[in-house]
């Protein structure tokens, strides 16, 4: 089955309101007649509601980067789903490596961030990847899939299917490396197995399945032209306007 590419940048804790704001006028510039992919970048919270104006009616899609699971209380620092949507938000990253590894978000809270996406009407991209230590110890494709069961557990199938899974190996974020095409599409594989094995069919073959580990203009096309390999979710590279425009066009070239 054919699935539709779906790139998003995740801009991390860069750019100031006025930084994002240029960023996003020279995407909306370069990518307002695309149509062949789907399209959405993550900027910081702050530059949320500047973002969101300068893309409004266009092809972009807003995501956040993080959400607290409760709608509202004593939570100083944290945003709820509810507010991000009601600024329009349509995506929420969840369980990114450096929420899990930096602030110690367990697979528990991971879950009931999935499950607030969905109940304040945000489409969870949901993070998952190995550390090198996990990968050299044969535990790869255990510690995903493991991360993957527990993210989604209490959702239903139609709740799944809308979920976007970025595999992301730990080992290759910020360090240059990247994953060959063959490593990132066996990974890619077996999440799609586990979620074939987990789910009505229907949902492995609409599920849509993210690489994400130093994605650049000159290796995007031959990662992006992989079977199980349906989009990229990119981080460094989404800073440049030239960078992401140019995954965006590699990847319409590879499939």
């Amino acid at each position: 089955m054919s699935r539709r590419l779906f790139i998003a940048g995740n801009w991390k804790m860069n750019l100031s309101p006025s930084e994002a704001d240029t960023l996003a006028q020279g995407l909306k510039k370069e990518l307002i007649d695309e149509t062949a992919v789907d399209i959405a970048v993550a900027p910081t919270a702050l530059a949320l509601s500047t973002v969101i104006a300068r893309l409004k009616h266009t092809n972009i899609h807003i995501s956040a980067q993080n959400l607290h699971p409760k709608i509202s209380g004593a939570f100083t620092g944290e945003i709820s789903g509810e507010m991000l949507r009601s600024v329009g938000c349509e995506y929420v990253l969840v369980g990114h490596s450096e929420r899990r590894t930096i602030f110690g978000e367990t697979d528990s809270f991971i879950n009931e961030k999935c499950h607030a996406a969905f109940r304040s009407g945000l489409l969870p991209i949901l993070c998952v990847g190995e550390t090198l230590e996990q990968r050299d110890s044969n535990q790869a494709a255990l510690v995903v899939c493991s991360q993957i069961q527990k993210a989604l557990d209490g959702l239903s199938a139609d709740q799944v299917v809308a979920v976007t899974i970025a595999y992301e190996p730990i080992w290759v974020i910020g360090t240059g490396r990247t994953a060959s095409p063959q490593q990132a599409q066996d990974m890619h594989a077996i999440i799609r197995g586990f979620i074939r094995e987990n789910y009505p069919t229907y949902v492995a073959e609409q599920l849509r399945i993210q690489y994400g580990g130093s994605v650049k203009p000159h290796n995007a096309a031959e990662l992006l032209a992989q079977p199980d390999i349906d989009g990229a979710l990119v981080g460094g590279a989404a800073l440049s306007v030239a960078n992401f425009v140019g995954i965006i066009r590699a990847v319409n070239n590879s499939k």
